[in-house]
């Protein structure tokens, strides 16, 4: 597993070299990555369908017990034939639909199959803080793919928007993870499900974690930056939106669902905004006119069915969530990947602008038309068999259930409704319209399309090809299992159901018109709550807040900035030392009788530093201070820490000199009383608190020293008997080598500033003299030549 995942990482690492030899053809080299994934796959479904799921476990960091915990179970596999199968043709597909002379196609064909990598990292990750990790590399991948086009601006704030919302829900997801992790006392997924925690994190925690959720499946209200990402080019929107990245919280829930259903909170939050985004998608998406986004509205209405189904926490409805999981990633992609299609062969994608794209595709159509009807759930298609059995799953149950059905069918129908006007808008001949000049698609793009609708038919044919999957998941909730999937039940009430849903679908279609004009006057009166607007809202009150917050914390004084931190230091871990610390009676003041000597001096110094009124005076007293604190280190018996300080002391009084050349000679005003008395205060408290700390921190010691390890190695194993030598070079000589490269590149900073000064300078001066010469006068102002200056 391990090794697959790494597969796509070096694939998509070499993509832009690959590209510059290969061409568009690359994405046919990326496309083994998840080929080699789903036959991975396909090769373990006997023992996971079994009960007997893949395991692996790669150490890390066996020093801090960290290891790679994968693990591919039922829902696993469900999802790794998605994301695997999907993306390989997704990949194949996009080998045509790019031309080769794209900028930036290389990059994008690398970004697409990490992405994928990346969601396969999440699927199969049997770990918290794993899975989190693998969480936001596909917010990141994803908002490079939706932003690829960043000369477009509608590109850029559809990825921006993305990526907010996304990366905020996984914050938030990490939290509610941390809390499960503590209440359970361990990160793995396995054995939190195995053994679900109890208490009060654990209500907080899921709240959480279904936040993440619902904004990575756009959930209502986190919906809109689904349809704004129809923005990317449309493999993208295939991919991500029909079987990867949207998927990821519908898995999450379906993941934690068998043990935390039964959380009081769980199914109130899940299904309401479950049923919520199921309804406000499928209004939106019945009047759209852009075909991608008729899709994209689609999509969101259909999260939220999943949602519905996995939410409920039965198995029944589990099963049928399972079914839609795979029915919707089929006719999804199918149905984008199409408009693709059409969009290469006439130019747009705006169904007021098509017409008679039916006749002139009709390979195309028919694939797309079968696509659309399994996702209205027309029977003999797979979209069908898993809608059925989702009516069945609350048809017999509480008044609860009753509402959720209510809700389910009105979704239901809407689906139908707008699954109608997407194959009417990019297929039909509409009298009105001038037939649409088509030019003939390549083999590369038909394919995937006509392979997706094909499976989704076959499915739906025989069922029984994918109930045993399902089945699986579907064991993993208590209770009895529930029925097959099947074409054929006989005359049950939730065939009745379906016909009735199909009817009512049908008029509303046929009455598209009046439908539109209910939404314009809908949208007029319920403007203030569009989401939209809102998320616009939150991001200007955010960077109110930010600007006012900044021009409070960010004062450019220095005095503040340090008084802050200081009186942090003291107030948080001072107060705690305080309340909770006790310093034991038998403290020895000195070990010999110069050592207050010479604290007195340096205590006399630092005041004189601090009352001086010349800057030179200051620093000689700054000065006087280190040296007293390298005459302690030789008391001591710690001459390599003495000798370091006095050449630390010495160089720091050289620059300090030399900077002084160029300012005032004394300080320009003394500060006010009141803040005056303040620094005083916060000194004072500083000084008590290091001196509290010292003295706790020194009897605190419950463990032998580290120090006594180095002395006891420093000769025999490095060699060195200057123990201080020994650390710095070979214990911890990839911390000093650290530090050498920051003084490097600093050095270099500073060279490079000082080195543009000087040439500023000379440039200013030469400057000065050609206008002496010329009778005028110097000027600072850029770009003003010499005889212009003189004009």
């Amino acid at each position: 597993m391990l090794a697959l995942i790494a597969a796509h990482g070096v694939l998509a690492v070499l993509a832009p070299w690959l590209f510059a030899r290969l061409g568009p053809r690359v994405f046919l080299v990326m496309a083994l990555a998840p080929a080699a994934a789903t036959a991975w796959a396909a090769s373990s479904a006997r023992d996971v369908v079994a009960g007997r799921p893949v395991e692996q476990a790669t150490a890390w960091v066996p020093g801090l017990g960290l290891t790679l915990d994968l693990r591919l179970d039922a829902l696993g596999l469900l999802m790794v034939t998605l994301v695997g199968g999907v993306g390989t043709l997704v990949l194949v597909y996009c080998a045509w639909y790019f031309p080769g002379d794209r900028q930036g196609l290389g990059r994008f064909a690398g970004v697409l199959t990490g992405f994928t990598g990346a969601m396969l990292g999440l699927v199969l990750a049997d770990d918290l803080i794993l899975l989190y990790v693998f969480w936001e590399l596909t917010s990141v991948t994803s908002y490079l793919l939706i932003g690829h086009d960043d000369e477009d601006p509608e590109s850029r704030r559809a990825a921006q928007q993305a990526l907010l919302v996304t990366a905020f829900g996984g914050l938030t997801m990490l939290a509610g993870f941390v809390l499960l992790s503590q209440a359970a006392g361990t990160s793995s997924l396995s054995a939190l499900l195995a053994d679900p925690p109890s208490g009060g994190m654990v209500p907080a925690g899921l709240v959480l974690v279904l936040v993440g959720a619902f904004t990575k499946s756009a959930q209502v209200p986190f919906h809109p930056w689904l349809p704004s990402a129809m923005a990317a080019p449309t493999p993208v929107s295939a991919y991500l939106h029909a079987a990867a990245m949207v998927k990821a919280g519908v898995y999450l829930v379906a993941r934690l669902a068998p043990a935390f259903a039964v959380v009081p909170l769980w199914r109130p939050v899940v299904l309401t905004v479950g049923l919520a985004t199921m309804l406000v998608g499928g209004w939106r998406a019945l009047r759209q006119t852009d075909l991608k986004r008729l899709l994209a509205f689609g999509t969101v209405s259909q999260l939220g069915f999943l949602m519905v189904l996995f939410g409920a926490g039965t198995a029944e409805a589990a099963l049928a969530g399972a079914a839609l999981l795979l029915a919707h990633g089929l006719f999804k992609a199918a149905l984008f990947l199409s408009v693709g299609v059409v969009d290469h062969a006439t130019g747009t994608r705006d169904m007021r602008e098509l017409s008679g794209v039916g006749r002139q595709l009709p390979l195309v159509g028919l694939a797309a038309g079968s696509a659309a009807l399994s996702m209205a759930g027309v029977p003999l298609l797979f979209g069908f068999v898993s809608k059925e059995a989702a009516y069945e799953a609350f048809l017999h149950g509480s008044t609860s259930d009753a509402i959720v059905f209510a809700g389910l069918v009105a979704g239901s129908v809407m689906t139908a409704a707008y699954s109608a006007r997407f194959v009417w808008g990019a297929f039909a001949t509409k009298n009105h319209l001038v037939r649409n000049e088509v030019h003939a698609p390549s083999p590369g793009l038909v394919l995937p399309v006509v392979l997706l609708a094909g499976a989704g038919l076959l499915l739906g044919v025989l069922p029984s090809l994918a109930d045993p999957l399902v089945q699986a998941y579907a064991a993993s909730y208590p209770g009895p299992s529930p029925e097959h999937l099947a074409l054929w039940h006989g005359p049950t009430a939730a065939l009745g159901w379906s016909l009735v849903t199909l009817a009512l679908a049908a008029l509303l279609f046929r009455s598209r018109s009046a439908v539109g004009r209910a939404q314009r006057r809908a949208t007029r009166v319920l403007s203030r709550v569009d989401a939209d607007r809102s998320f616009a809202r939150v991001l200007d009150a955010v960077e109110v807040l930010a600007r006012r917050t900044t021009a409070v914390a960010q004062s450019g004084s220095l005095p503040v900035y340090l008084g802050t931190v200081l009186a942090t230091l003291v107030v948080l871990p001072g107060l705690a030392l305080l309340l909770t610390s006790r310093v034991s009676a038998d403290l020895t003041p000195w070990d010999r009788p110069l050592q207050p000597v010479v604290g007195v001096l340096i205590a006399v110094a630092a005041v004189a530093a601090a009352r001086a009124r010349r800057r030179f005076t200051a620093v000689l007293h700054l000065g006087a201070v280190g040296y007293g604190i390298a005459v302690l280190f030789v008391l001591h018996g710690a001459p390599d820490l003495a000798l370091t300080q006095f050449l630390v002391e010495t160089l720091a009084l050289v620059i300090f000199v030399f900077v002084l050349r160029r300012l005032p000679a004394t300080f320009v005003r003394r500060p006010a009383r009141t803040s005056q008395a303040v620094r005083v205060g916060i000194a004072l408290a500083v000084g008590a608190f290091v001196t509290g700390a010292v003295l706790v921190s020194g009897q605190a010691r419950t463990a032998a020293p580290a120090s006594q390890a180095y002395l006891d190695r420093s000769l025999d194993e490095a060699g060195g008997s200057n123990v201080v030598n020994v650390v710095l070079v070979d214990f911890r000589g990839f911390d000093t080598l650290g530090e050498i490269t920051v003084l490097a590149v600093a050095a270099m900073g500073i060279a490079s500033l000082v080195l543009a000064g000087r040439g500023r300078g000379s440039k200013v001066a030469a400057g000065e003299t050609a206008l002496t010469a010329a009778g005028g006068q110097a000027t600072d102002e850029p770009g003003t030549s010499a005889p212009e200056a003189v004009r």
